[in-house]
């Protein structure tokens, strides 16, 4: 990824410089915030790990970042602040924070969730391949505009927000070896029971031809997304018609993704025949 730190302390930009530079980052350093986000107005940066200091509120500084960039960069907030909470960090519009001096783990850790985050939305923000809202079930690009909409709430209201992301994965070795027939009608029966079992304030949308993703909004804990992705896991567990009859057994993988950190919160993979 390429990574833009601001920090005017040269000796921790340095630092942090160089661990991400040892996994493979594209890295530039610059320590004036004006000429930073001079400079993001020009670059395109993937990700961008910011100390506010002298500033204690980094809301400022994250915003003018925003609006100069010519992408949506994945911002984390670096401090050596030990009262910074996480509504903080999203009030500030970060997605998400650093402890200063920072760990090398929790540091590569951010990375991965950024590089993870930015994977979702290049497919939803890919209008090559869209698919249309039917039967409870909105388009990709809706789907891509809603929860860019729920991260952008998150800052303000302090809400959390998930992807579930439900999927056939070996979908390809079906279409294969049974015909397409059976490909589509497993992914089929997948999104008719995931529109039975959402809540009224889950929104799906078909994200892939083998996946389909809820929007989880308003969550007041983490562990309410994640009992959610459970009870989907358990009942798809125990659902046998997800074939039209004899032939390749599926799998069916969930994944809990927590918006805006981009960190996984949930992970099952399931086998049906």
């Amino acid at each position: 990824m390429k990574i833009l730190i601001i920090d005017r302390d040269k000796i921790s930009a340095q630092m942090v410089a160089t661990r991400l530079e040892s996994e493979g980052h594209s890295v530039t350093s610059e320590a004036s915030k004006s000429e930073a986000a001079e400079r993001v107005s020009k670059q395109q940066f993937d990700a961008i790990f910011l100390d506010p200091t002298p500033m204690r509120d980094a809301r400022a500084l994250t915003l003018n970042i925003k609006r100069n960039a010519i992408n949506v960069p994945y911002t984390v907030l670096m401090t050596s602040e030990e009262d910074v909470s996480f509504s903080d960090v999203m009030r500030m519009g970060c997605n998400d924070y650093l402890p200063k001096p920072v760990d090398a783990k929790a540091l590569e850790e951010k990375t991965h969730n950024a590089a993870r985050l930015a994977r979702i939305f290049d497919q939803l923000s890919d209008i090559s391949t869209d698919f249309p809202s039917m039967g409870g079930v909105i388009s990709k690009s809706a789907f891509c505009q809603l929860c860019l909409t729920a991260m952008e709430r998150g800052g303000r209201y302090n809400e959390l927000a998930f992807i579930l992301s439900i999927s056939i994965e070996n979908y390809d070795d079906i279409k294969k070896m049974d015909g397409a027939y059976h490909a589509e009608y497993s992914v089929s029966k997948m999104a008719q029971y995931m529109v039975k079992l959402r809540r009224q304030s889950d929104i799906i949308g078909q994200t892939a031809v083998n996946e389909y993703s809820i929007l989880l909004q308003r969550a007041h804990e983490n562990d309410e997304a994640i009992n959610a992705a459970k009870r989907f896991a358990a009942t798809f567990d125990e659902i046998d018609d997800f074939l039209p009859d004899d032939g390749t057994p599926i799998s069916i993988a969930l994944n809990l993704t927590h918006l805006p950190t981009g960190a996984v919160y949930f992970e099952h993979t399931l086998t049906k025949s």
